[in-house]
């Protein structure tokens, strides 16, 4: 679908990451699918996960509040975090499969890394609202970069942190934290996770494929047409955008 919405919040997190929310026409989304924002001054549109989306009312109308979390590493994304408060934006919305909430049992594990983390934040606001008992692994490289702790700790989620450096939490990546929390339960727990390649392919090579991971790839179109975010799978090739971005962990090539 495709929405006008405007800007009401663009703040910086941290150095590179900022907090931008869209309020637009009622749109109902589900963890781990994301948006397609058309910038002024660029031709491709830009994928950014939904890291929450909330109805609101405004003149008495109900309209979706949609929380975006983005790092600044290009033209595109630079630019995103120069628009004013007030700017409306042309997008694509809700895209993706997203998360299935129904497999997560009693303890889910939710284990992110970096930009991965954002998608994780409306998983983990709708695990609670179901009454799971819900862990999160959250993995910077260091305290500077770190984001969105107090907020997964303010939904009632038992929250790890790990930095690279150690200035922060445990020292490491979130794998070195993930044994401590299987200690503490009876059997793998489903998790769901999200950041980069080589952490992916830790948790796997840890947990095994009794969970889902959400995959980053670079997407044109972010509706399936143009095949750019095609990946090989256990079952042939499958696009990011629309089978995707969350696959069961046994599905993929890791």
């Amino acid at each position: 679908m495709q929405v006008r919405s405007e800007i009401v919040s663009n703040e910086p997190l941290t150095g590179q990451v900022w907090r931008m929310q869209l309020r637009g026409e009622k749109t109902d989304f589900r963890p781990g699918q994301f948006v397609e924002i058309q910038l002024p001054s660029f031709f491709l549109r830009r994928p950014i996960s939904v890291c929450d989306a909330e109805t609101v009312v405004k003149d008495g109308q109900e309209m979706t509040l949609l929380t975006l979390i983005y790092k600044v590493v290009g033209g595109g994304t630079k630019e995103m975090s120069q628009l004013a408060i007030g700017t409306e934006l042309d997008v694509l919305a809700p895209l993706g499969n997203g998360y299935d909430l129904s497999r997560a049992g009693e303890h889910p594990l939710l284990i992110g890394g970096g930009v991965g983390i954002p998608p994780l934040y409306l998983l983990a606001r709708q695990l609670r609202a179901a009454g799971k008992n819900v862990q999160v692994v959250l993995g910077f490289n260091t305290a500077s970069e770190a984001f969105y702790i107090r907020e997964f700790e303010a939904l009632g989620c038992t929250v790890y942190v790990t930095t690279a450096d150690g200035s922060l939490g445990t020292k490491g990546f979130v794998t070195d934290v993930i044994p401590r929390i299987l200690e503490q339960k009876d059997g793998y727990p489903y998790y769901y996770a999200c950041g980069p390649l080589p952490m992916l392919r830790s948790v796997v090579r840890l947990l095994g494929t009794n969970g889902e991971i959400s995959m980053e790839e670079r997407m044109g179109c972010g509706f399936g047409v143009c095949m750019g975010c095609s990946i090989q799978t256990a079952s042939g090739a499958k696009r990011v955008c629309t089978e995707g971005p969350v696959f069961k962990a046994g599905e993929l090539l890791l």
